[in-house]
């Protein structure tokens, strides 16, 4: 489904295709694509790197990830705090659905529903709130797939793109090399038919590094950000199966996918993961073992963590542990004391002395 989608997206505008949605749909983010490329290669050509070499087209590339990831960065926070809510919830999420278990009549299937969204709503999330990031990325991600395809068609009837990547640069984009022979519009099937060597070999590289990106970014989350909770629940099953099938989807991709694609995809598994580290680092889950590694180096340091979860030095926080047992011990005292049930004979002996 979705390389249908784009090669769809990838039909010339002048193919006499017929009315294409897609196409429509994806044309400001094309022209948005291409405005961020014709920029950072302009910048990089000033400050001095070659216009037509290929390596400036990749650095090109790589503006383009840092332009998008810096932009979808309020929702890949967003998205850590909602994965996280989800695995805390997930033992609430089991009851419900044990509530209900065996229970297929529609009321009771409408009480489930009930129940789970106002589960999701006291504690501020939902499940598709943990995809907003790749929803947002992908059809930027279709946008740049149509924008590499479109190159070598646009460069045989000599015209540009949807936007700044006029003729010309269309041009030097298509004559653009790596190694002296790979062509970043190339795909893995391409170099194969063609026998280029250089190709199939860094495209190889390419592919095995991010599915090897991908996989360990999964991995960093289900190993070390989870509470031992959320690693009885559903969702967490649910993580542990993606950790396996979702980097085997890069080996079909990376056959299709041009080369400047599989760049732009690496780089952004790299920023992935670099964003993961410092987030599990520095903002674990509470009980997971990446927050009792970030207690124990804050402890060797003098610091800990107070109620409000803000870093302070040793003793104000052992000074709020102080004040916490003190005011449980004087609740304790202030509580009446609950007195033993007694029998009629007890009670009538004891109101007679």
């Amino acid at each position: 489904m979705g390389l249908d989608l784009l090669l769809a997206s990838t039909s010339a505008p002048d193919d006499g295709g017929g009315f294409d949605l897609i196409g429509i749909v994806l044309w400001p983010l094309k022209w948005a694509v291409e405005l961020i490329l014709v920029a950072w290669h302009w910048l990089l050509t000033v400050v001095g790197l070659p216009a037509a070499e290929g390596m400036t087209w990749v650095l090109s590339i790589v503006g383009l990830v840092i332009v998008v990831r810096a932009a979808v960065f309020p929702l890949f926070v967003k998205q850590i705090k909602s994965q996280r809510k989800m695995m805390e919830i997930a033992p609430e999420l089991r009851k419900v659905q044990e509530k209900y278990k065996g229970k297929k009549d529609q009321l009771s299937r409408e009480a489930m529903s009930r129940e789970t969204m106002a589960l999701y709503k006291r504690h501020g999330t939902t499940p598709m709130s943990s995809c907003l990031p790749m929803l947002v990325q992908m059809p930027i991600f279709f946008s740049l797939f149509s924008v590499l395809r479109d190159v070598a068609a646009h460069q045989k009837i000599g015209v540009g793109g949807v936007g700044l990547l006029n003729a010309e640069l269309t041009q030097e984009f298509y004559d653009a090399k790596l190694l002296g022979t790979v062509s970043l519009h190339e795909t893995l099937g391409d170099a194969w038919s063609a026998q280029n060597t250089p190709a199939i070999v860094l495209l190889v590289i390419l592919v095995v590094l991010m599915i090897g990106s991908q996989f360990f970014t999964q991995l960093q989350i289900i190993s070390k950000n989870l509470s031992p909770e959320a690693k009885t629940g559903q969702a967490y099953q649910m993580q542990k199966i993606m950790l396996y099938v979702l980097p085997l989807g890069f080996i079909f991709s990376g056959v299709f996918f041009p080369l400047g694609v599989v760049i732009y995809w690496f780089v952004s598994n790299l920023w992935t993961m670099a964003q993961q580290f410092l987030v599990i680092r520095e903002m674990p889950t509470p009980g997971s073992e990446a927050a009792k590694a970030r207690e124990e180096r804050l402890a060797r340091k003098g610091k800990a963590i107070n109620s409000e979860g803000k870093v302070v030095p040793m003793e104000v926080h052992k000074a709020e542990e102080q004040r916490k047992l003190e005011e449980v011990e004087r609740a304790k005292a202030a509580a009446p004391k609950r007195e033993q049930p007694m029998g009629k004979k007890r009670a009538k002996k004891k109101g007679s002395n």
